[in-house]
């Protein structure tokens, strides 16, 4: 079923190219009677790269991301005619659209290059669409590498849209909508509005609490281990482990158990039984994939996920090395292959002999193995050019930075990526590092103890790059402990012997790194989209990040909980994996989009119809607890509100009192203190508390309910109209969004309000009494004032670097 288009004036039929049309010619200078072009990627920073490699002949432009999509105000799924989405241009994107078609009259041929993904692919095919009625003449091509090389080649193979690639797109953003429009509104009724579900990261969410509730029902159990000091006739002493009793595993329960064993190895000699010498070889990891290079960053570097991919993407659609302009340094960072090209391996192999000796190379180039099911349209992700390493690099960066500190943080971010990338793919064609290993059997009666020790014999790939030891799964492998000379019969001197107590462990809460390679192994999403799996599971609210790990959040466990029980198949993770799969086979062209839709929605329409009857109305839910209310003495009952749990009184609504608590670790409820300010009441002189209500915080009379006095808090900064005489306080809509006012807001009193939160900071330019400040949700932003005329504006820092075209993955579950 094709889509519908919507537009101001007529709708578009949808056409795709068939395969297989004739290359164009190179398009030349229109003055000499040869073709010009017009090339269209997504982003400036990649039109501004592309254009210093293409001739007079070329216009570039950028569409600045996806021009098309669903509409924000209605699902735009017609599920009973073929599931035929409804597209409509996105807001902002109508003069890009222009501009790109005007250009497009005035040229033989357009090329359109967006990403060589799935979202790229989208991307071309709506603006095909637009462009078709001003130039039909539409070739694809596809950009490997933003590099001279990388350009001219794409331009050399230009073909068309394809048409499997962009359904199993769209299919997936039919599936995501369907998801999230569907269930949202049943959350909104049964917990709070504004809520969203998605159908990847809701699995992401369960994967979370799940993994909390193990750690909660986990069962610390004892062990024991038993470790000695011993020294043979050779210098130096080293240090045994028991690992036999009986000639079985030693598994120690129990401290006495352990001290009989040390009051009989005190009593035994210590014997050499066993010495094994072998060479082990080490050989070095695959280049970087999307989700191994996530999972590295983590680890090595501290990003996030999101960070490492919007680093990414700038270092592939190009940074400007000073007089060099603008270079893309990375192959396309989307990819789940680890295929390299011959070019690029024979100047890796020919920096390796030069760097580090012809010792380092191997005889013949290194080939990695792709898992079954990767995507081989692209390379691994790797350096374009042996000629920008990773210090020339920070030097022409540098130089660019000047001496702006942001800037030089920046810089140093995307170096520090690349140096990862680069050593990466340098280690991957390097020879094995050999190391000399001993293991040591030793006999103390019946009990045997191993000692084991390796020497690095010849460096290889690991003079330039070590993996993580969570990537390698050994942490033991790589110590290094040096044996001394012995000989089989040796008696030992044993110098100390140290019983110790342990404990199982938890298993540890998700870190960035090992959540990403969880989805990876479940088969949740694609490395394209782990990214913004991980943003959004904490923008919503569902997951918090402390410490480095992710823990969900009360809000979180309870939407899992209800998604749970009445959407089983939704939040089951093979379900979801086989959908991830169902539309890798729509890209391959073995599986139709429309029957997969029609496969899903037909249980998950009965599921909803169950859902909104049956699922649990946590607005209308009451817990008992063991508190009593200090003013009527009627039980305290635990409710949801729309700022989450809290106490309130099982006498409401004669009784409205209400208190915030606390879990404790037994889970017992624990009443917080009201917060007393400083503040007196207006009415009475008693000391005012903050509450908290529909609309959010507020003053109240702590003699409440014999003072009913309230007044809202003031964020320092006074009413900007003449005469009001009131404060700027933070106020909530009746949808629950934040919006800043007058404390005297009323239509016919004072109707001042802001969107953005006002911070009492003189104006540099103006001097206006207050500024505003916007943040975004990677904890940048945008300071400005909002005096008439003035036009002051300030952007604020990203700690976690900005972000980039997200790719495929996004959902669009609706918000209020």
């Amino acid at each position: 079923m094709p889509a519908k288009v919507i537009k101001k004036k007529s709708a578009a039929k949808t056409v795709v190219e068939k395969d297989g049309a004739a290359a164009p010619r190179a398009p030349k200078a229109k003055k000499e009677g040869r073709e010009r072009a017009l090339v269209v990627v997504e982003s400036p920073a990649k039109a501004k790269t592309i254009k210093k490699y293409l001739g007079a002949g070329f216009t570039v432009k950028a569409s600045v991301g996806h021009v098309m999509d669903l509409p924000k105000s209605k699902m735009g799924v017609d599920v009973e005619h073929g599931f035929a989405p409804e597209y409509v241009v996105i807001r902002g994107k109508s003069k890009i659209i222009a501009e790109i078609k005007k250009s497009a009259k005035d040229v033989d041929v357009v090329y359109l290059a967006p990403d060589p993904d799935r979202e790229g692919e989208a991307i071309a095919y709506h603006l095909a669409q637009e462009i078709r009625p001003s130039n039909s003449n539409i070739k694809r091509i596809l950009f490997n590498e933003i590099t001279k090389k990388g350009v001219t080649e794409g331009l050399s193979k230009p073909g068309n849209i394809d048409r499997h690639k962009f359904e199993s797109q769209q299919a997936r953003r039919i599936l995501d909508r369907l998801v999230g429009y569907e269930i949202s509104p049943i959350l909104w009724k049964k917990v709070k509005r504004g809520l969203s579900a998605g159908r990847v990261q809701s699995v992401a969410v369960r994967i979370v609490v799940e993994r909390d509730r193990e750690i909660s029902a986990f069962q610390a159990v004892e062990y024991w281990t038993i470790e000695c000091d011993v020294e043979g006739k050779n210098p130096p002493p080293f240090r045994v482990r028991l690992n036999k009793i009986d000639g079985k595993k030693a598994e120690l329960t129990a401290g006495d158990e352990s001290r009989k064993v040390v009051a009989e190895l005190k009593s035994s000699p210590f014997v050499v039984d066993k010495i094994e010498r072998k060479e082990r070889r080490k050989f070095p990891l695959a280049p970087f994939i999307t989700s191994r290079l996530q999972q590295e960053g983590a680890r090595k570097l501290r990003f996030t996920a999101k960070k490492t991919m919007a680093l990414a993407q700038r270092l592939y659609e190009g940074l400007e090395l000073g007089e060099e302009g603008a270079v893309g340094l990375i192959t396309y960072m989307r990819t789940d292959s680890t295929r390299l090209s011959e070019d690029a391996v024979a100047e890796a192999r020919a920096y390796i002999e030069e760097r580090y000796g012809k010792e380092a190379v191997p005889e013949a180039p290194i080939v990695y193995k792709t898992k079954k099911q990767a995507q081989d349209a692209h390379e691994a992700i790797r350096p374009t050019s042996m000629q920008y390493d990773p210090e020339t690099v920070r030097r022409l960066l540098t130089v660019a930075a000047g001496g702006n500190q942001e800037k030089l943080r920046d810089v140093e971010d995307h170096v520090r990526l690349y140096q990862l990338i680069w050593n990466r793919f340098i280690a991957c064609q390097m020879k094995p590092a050999v190391y000399d290993q001993t293991t040591v059997d030793i006999s103390a009666g019946r009990y045997g103890l191993r000692a084991t020790g390796q020497v690095l014999k010849f460096a290889g790939y690991t003079a330039v790059y070590t993996e993580s030891a969570e990537e390698t799964g050994d942490a033991e492998e790589d110590k290094a402990l040096t044996l001394p000379e012995l000989s089989e019969g040796e008696t030992l001197r044993v110098h100390k012997i140290d019983p110790e107590q342990h404990f199982t462990q938890p298993p540890p809460r998700f870190t960035e790194a090992s959540l990403v390679k969880e989805l990876e192994e479940k088969g949740i999403g694609r490395p394209s989209t782990y990214a913004n799996i991980l943003s959004t599971i904490q923008d919503r609210g569902y997951v918090d990040k402390r410490e480095g790990r992710f823990h969900p959040t009360t809000l979180g466990t309870k939407v899992n909980d209800l998604l749970v029980e009445s959407f089983p198949d939704i939040l089951d993770v093979t379900f979801t994996a086989s959908m991830e799969d169902g539309l890798d086979s729509i890209e391959e062209g073995s599986r139709d989009w429309v029957k997969l839709l029609g496969d899903f929605y037909s249980p998950f329409k009965v599921d909803l119809e169950k859902a909104a009857v049956h699922m649990r109305d946590l607005k209308r839910e009451e817990i008992p607890t063991e508190h009593t209310c200090h003013k009527c003495g009627s039980p305290m009952v635990i409710k949801w509100g729309r700022n989450g749990e809290f106490l309130a009184c099982s006498g409401y609504p004669e009784c409205k009192n209400t208190r915030e608590f606390k879990r404790r670790e037994d889970g017992t409820i624990e009443i917080a203190p009201e917060a007393t300010t400083d503040e007196k009441c207006a009415t009475c002189g008693a000391p005012m508390l903050v509450k908290r209500g529909r609309f959010g915080e507020f003053l109240a009379c702590s003699r409440y309910p014999d003072c009913k006095t309230t007044r809202p808090i003031s964020l320092g900064v006074d009413c900007p109209r003449p005469g009001c005489g009131g404060f700027l306080t933070e106020k909530r809509s009746r949808r629950g969004k934040v919006f800043f006012g007058c404390s005297n807001y009323s239509k016919t009193q004072c109707d001042f309000v802001l969107w953005d939160r006002p911070i009492k900071t003189e104006c540099p330019q103006c001097h206006a009494p207050f500024l505003v400040k916007r943040e975004n949700r990677r904890g940048g932003g945008k300071i400005r004032c909002v005096a008439e005329g003035c036009g002051y504006s300030q952007e604020t820092g990203a700690p976690e670097g900005e972000g980039g075209e997200g790719g495929e993955g996004t959902e669009s579950g609706h918000a209020a």
